[in-house]
């Protein structure tokens, strides 16, 4: 038997999250070459390895999977006079802050935001940056930098606006730009940086910001884009019933029927929010198999609403988890999303509706399906990537907690990761990020946080 690079053994319960669904006490799973090389339980012989790690007390299940955020708008976070307003004026508030974006915030946000994600069990996440002010530089090649340097895997969107104020939409015209200037240089990112491999860490998607901030035109020809470089595409849609209004008095449509009309009814398509799909549209997309990223609370933050996501699981949509931006959810953490959508499930249905395993499945198989990547990354089986999380279920908030480690998991707590593992490498330990640079990054980022903060006031 190979020697493994990594064996996670003894585990209270391994939860695959694999197409079997297995769930495994006293499992084990070994990583060779950053990907799964064995899956077993306490009767199975498991191979010697260079690192072992003793999960006795812990849960382990695959790395989580982020679907839908803003990492750059963690420098805003829980900015005051943006606290009470709903979606289009929180917007409206923030903008001109987010206009002051340079490459070194790009860098430290993602840098720091990704650290946050890593240390409550993701292993994987997108971002959506879609505000490239005017002289700003290369802001998504800053945060494919910092993923790097952390050894996170990444799906980076490459977001655009170009409709302003003057042309009907919420944004300034300092953070617009035209469809041509966007197509080109979402060709160029595709190209530096998509890397279409298996078990990639890197890979890019295109993502117009939503119906009320790009032009239709754009839309359509981004969809061209994508199916040429073979590329996924991601916006925002039916998150408010602001936009709803917005798209019946501007298109003469509902959000989900301009989806259909620019070419986006397709299953290289995830949607963040999805707030507001009527029963009609949920079975639509579905059919389709268009993905929803569910971000629960920032839904509840801003007063959006409650999604449908179990109609839309049941209409064979993929639905995953997302923390969306800083700015408004004020946290990343995906436990903490997975417990709300565990809740938010119930409060929806009724008690026996939506279970942890519902919400550790988004959490995984979800995410992967909504990014393409299903098989591949939020499940522990062989041939997978090595991207897994160990959860400790002990202490005084899991005393008592005997019967069901993975209702613990989420019914318990909070709880953050003990080790978060990454290809077969640890980018948190014992509950601490590995990288070393974390405290200097901190530091740049109050600073920079300070001065993006303050361009309001100056301006």
């Amino acid at each position: 038997m190979e020697t493994a690079d990594l064996l996670v053994h003894s585990a209270d319960l391994l939860a695959t999250v694999d197409k079997d669904r297995r769930e495994i006490t006293g499992g084990w799973v070994a990583v060779t070459g950053g990907v799964v090389s064995g899956v077993g339980g306490p009767g199975d012989p498991r191979p010697a390895a260079a690192r072992t790690v003793d999960a006795r007390g812990c849960l382990v299940t695959p790395g989580l999977v982020n679907t839908h955020h803003h990492l750059y708008q963690n420098l805003t976070r829980s900015f005051a006079p943006a606290l009470t307003g709903g979606l289009f004026e929180w917007l409206v508030t923030l903008y001109p802050l987010w206009a002051r974006l340079d490459e070194e915030a790009a860098y430290v946000s993602a840098y720091v935001g990704l650290t946050e994600l890593a240390l409550a069990g993701c292993t994987t996440s997108t971002d959506h940056l879609y505000v490239h002010p005017r002289g700003a530089g290369d802001l998504v090649g800053a945060e494919v930098r910092a993923a790097q340097d952390l050894g996170v895997r990444s799906h980076v969107t490459r977001g655009s606006m170009s409709l302003s104020v003057k042309d009907g939409g919420l944004p300034p015209d300092s953070v617009v730009q035209d469809d041509d200037e966007i197509l080109a240089e979402s060709q160029r990112l595709v190209d530096a940086h998509h890397d279409r491999s298996p078990h990639a860490l890197t890979r890019l998607a295109l993502a117009p910001c939503s119906p009320f901030s790009v032009s239709t035109e754009l839309m359509t020809r981004t969809a061209e884009l994508a199916e040429r470089l073979d590329v996924r595409l991601h916006t925002h849609l039916a998150e408010t019933q602001d936009e709803d209004a917005f798209c019946l008095e501007r298109f003469g449509r509902r959000p989900v029927d301009y989806l259909a009309d620019v070419g986006w009814m397709s299953d290289r398509v995830w949607l963040a929010h999805v707030v507001w799909p009527s029963p009609e549209e949920v079975t639509r997309l579905g059919a389709a198999r268009v993905g929803a990223a569910h971000c629960p609370s920032s839904n509840m933050v801003l007063g959006s609403g409650l999604a449908p996501v179990a109609e839309l699981r049941a209409a064979g949509a993929p639905v995953g988890l997302g923390v969306d931006g800083s700015a408004s959810a004020d946290s990343a953490s995906l436990w903490l999303e997975a417990r709300t959508a565990m809740l938010q499930g119930k409060l929806r249905h009724g008690a026996g509706s939506f279970s942890a395993r519902d919400a550790l499945e988004i959490a995984t198989r979800g995410g992967a399906a909504c990014l393409g990547r299903t098989g591949e990354i939020g499940q522990l089986s062989v041939g997978a990537c090595g991207d897994l999380a160990v959860w400790p279920l002990t202490g005084p908030a899991f005393a008592g907690a005997l019967s069901d480690p993975v209702e613990a998991w989420l019914r318990c707590g909070p709880v953050a990761a003990r080790h978060t593992v990454v290809g077969g490498r640890f980018v948190v330990e014992d509950g601490v990020p590995v990288h070393p640079g974390l405290d200097e990054q901190l530091a740049v980022h109050r600073r920079v946080s300070q001065r993006v903060q303050a361009a309001l006031v100056e301006a």
